[in-house]
């Protein structure tokens, strides 16, 4: 490891640690509970206390008032979230909302920005039927976009659409008129909501944006993975511990070799997902061309995707009749890996675009 390498090594263990002020590893999981199936879905006061760390703005360069950091970075810090299952929204905020408008208060978790992007149920592409005409004010925005995690909570929309033939991202407030927002609850207790634009006044934040909203959301879905991979990783040693303590024929269950072989199968799984996303993590931070960043982002969220769900779902059958009632955390754990699973594009979407972007394979090689 080179001394550079071990510098940033060292940054992600503290900036691990102090994610424990906001989700202490082990911690109780009451405060989440709480926060399920309120308006917002999330705490605004834990955002801006994200903000005041510095969280929010770590995507942004320090010339704007970020921090500046890395892909890597953030996912350590989406990891942490997901091992507390915290429901703010830092992923969509410090992947894309920061960075296409640094603006003080929305660094601050002041003012909640979120990307509303979607179009089709199971698509990737960002900029479909949404269209943006221009006015003397900047732009107007009619169309519809779908599955805005948490968009009761927004003060404010970062909207993709398409102004002639130019892709663009305008920022159009909740309260403008012509915006109209409905949600649906999620089985985690958060929602998502629909956003109907009909000529909604909107500000234009970037123009010419497909590559660089492709690199927003790419880094947003590797995030969204990690987060993925810290949740999974927690439910995975919370099922370890009841194995190792609940007893049945006067002894732990844990020991019997076939709950044993499905623990090790299951662990494989967890750490396979973690060298996808510590792979496509540094594809990113490393500016590799777009198509082999998007095969690798899509590899690992489409491999956290799947594992979450194994181990999730695996973890409740393996505490028995407890694991399936609500007082018990574990199921808490299933129902978040379902919400992030499709969240930025479900696994079988991913596969499709990595079977689009990944390079051929070299069998004379």
């Amino acid at each position: 490891m080179t001394v550079i390498d071990a510098d940033r090594a060292e940054g992600l263990r503290l900036l691990r640690e102090s994610a424990g002020a906001i989700s202490p590893r082990g911690g109780s999981l009451a405060a989440v509970r709480a926060l399920r199936d309120s308006e917002t879905g999330f705490d605004r006061a834990v955002l801006a206390e994200m903000g005041g760390l510095g969280w929010l703005g770590l995507r942004v360069p320090d010339a704007s008032g970020g921090a500046g950091l890395g892909v890597a970075e953030l996912c350590a810090l989406a990891e942490e979230m997901g091992h507390g299952l915290r429901p703010e929204p830092l992923v969509a905020i410090a992947a894309i909302a920061a960075p296409l408008v640094p603006e003080p208060d929305v660094l601050a978790g002041r003012r909640v920005l979120l990307p509303a992007w979607a179009e089709r149920p199971h698509a990737l592409d960002p900029f479909g039927d949404t269209i943006a005409t221009s006015d003397e004010a900047g732009v107007r925005l009619s169309g519809r976009k779908l599955a805005v995690p948490m968009a009761a909570g927004a003060d404010g929309f970062l909207v993709t659409a398409r102004e002639g033939e130019t892709p663009i991202v305008a920022l159009v407030e909740r309260s403008a008129p012509g915006v109209a927002l409905t949600t649906a609850s999620t089985v985690d207790g958060g929602h998502l909501g629909t956003l109907s634009l009909d000529d909604a006044p909107a500000r234009r934040v970037a123009s010419d944006a497909s590559a660089l909203v492709a690199r927003l959301l790419d880094e947003a879905s590797v995030a969204t993975a990690a987060e993925l991979l810290g949740l999974m990783e927690r439910a995975f040693a919370i099922t370890l511990d009841y194995l190792g303590t609940r007893h049945q024929f006067g002894r732990p269950i844990g020991s019997f070799q076939a709950l044993q072989h499905r623990a090790a199968d299951l662990k494989i799984q967890l750490e396979l997902a973690r060298a996808a996303v510590g792979h496509a993590a540094s594809m990113c931070d490393t500016d590799a061309p777009a198509e082999r960043r998007a095969a690798a982002v899509s590899l690992a969220k489409a491999r956290a995707s799947d594992a979450a769900m194994l181990i999730t779902r695996q973890a409740i059958q393996l505490h028995g009749a407890i694991g399936y009632t609500d007082e018990a955390d574990i199921g808490l754990f299933l129902r978040r890996a379902m919400a992030l699973a499709t969240s930025f594009g479900t696994a079988t979407a991913h596969r499709r675009r990595y079977a689009a972007c990944a390079p051929p394979l070299d069998l004379d090689a």
